[in-house]
């Protein structure tokens, strides 16, 4: 009784016109190879290859067995796939960014619960906003919302940031905004970049003026910021869904809580994808998990 998986061999044989090329593609040991097409050409009665030095040549018995053969077994394995590919749910895929802080702390834990597939794009929000446009993205995670074509936006949530420092520093008491204001001032800082958008706004909305501070170190991760203030390498902004449940957690504290300002966070779309079902449903998924 011939063996189907003997004439798979047999075409990769003729495909590759090499026994240690074809048990490769098959993913064989080429002893098995040999096996198999020295058991089909005994079936047959005929020897289907001719042997020489370099390679092997199919006999015009093999070119004709072939001929017939490949057609077949092509269109049994596409049947198969075919078969096999809707027996399996399909799942729609939404494309997702936002930046990996609020990724870990906002969107990972409730990664279960998500209705489709994601693929998730970690980025700073003009970046972001750019590939949404460029319909790389399905939804962004913003704080930034200004006017481009075709995108819709929708507020989720405010997120809050507050000022936190090494928990052994020694932080004087202060009788009002300027002295508060000298102190921060002649600190070290530590910032998520250069241009120190949070602090600005801190010195900003608390002390009506502009922060004369020159960060220390300039670290692009919120997470290894937090881990630095808390081995004590100076202070820093961070959000307050990045803190524990305690006001105060081991390695670093709160300054000053009133000093803290608010960020509207919103969710960016495709305008023209918003009623698409997986779509809708992230956006809802999300609207509940920020």
């Amino acid at each position: 009784m011939v063996d189907f998986e003997w004439y798979r061999s047999f075409c990769a044989i003729y495909k590759h016109l090499s026994l240690s090329e074809a048990a490769k593609s098959r993913i064989m040991t080429q002893p098995a190879m040999s096996q198999h097409l020295a058991a089909l050409e005994a079936e047959v009665g005929e020897a289907l290859f001719i042997r020489t030095s370099r390679k092997i040549v199919p006999t015009e018995r093999g070119k004709e067995l072939y001929s017939r053969v490949a057609p077949l077994i092509e269109s049994l394995e596409s049947t198969t796939h075919d078969f096999k590919s809707a027996s399996l749910p399909s799942m729609a895929v939404t494309k997702i960014g936002t930046a990996h802080e609020f990724f870990k702390e906002k969107i990972l834990p409730a990664l279960r619960d998500f209705p489709t597939c994601t693929v998730t794009r970690f980025g700073t929000a003009d970046v972001l906003l750019d590939e949404l446009k460029d319909e790389q993205l399905d939804i962004v995670v913003t704080p930034k919302k200004y006017p481009i074509p075709g995108i819709g936006f929708t507020k989720s949530m405010v997120e809050e940031f507050v000022i936190i420092a090494p928990a052994a520093l020694d932080v004087p008491e202060v009788r009002n905004p300027e002295e508060a204001e000298r102190w921060l001032s002649a600190q070290p800082w530590l910032s998520y970049g250069l241009e120190l958008p949070i602090i600005r706004r801190i010195w900003r909305e608390h002390f009506h003026k502009r922060p004369l501070i020159r960060p220390i170190h300039v670290i692009p991760n919120l997470h290894m910021i937090l881990s630095a203030v808390a081995s004590g390498a100076g202070i820093s902004v961070v959000p307050t869904y990045m803190l524990t449940h305690e006001p105060e957690s081991p390695g670093y504290r709160i300054l000053w809580e009133e000093l803290k300002v608010s960020n509207d966070i919103f969710l960016a779309y495709q305008l023209k994808h918003k009623h698409v079902p997986h779509i809708q449903e992230t956006l809802s998924l999300l609207q509940g998990v920020v």
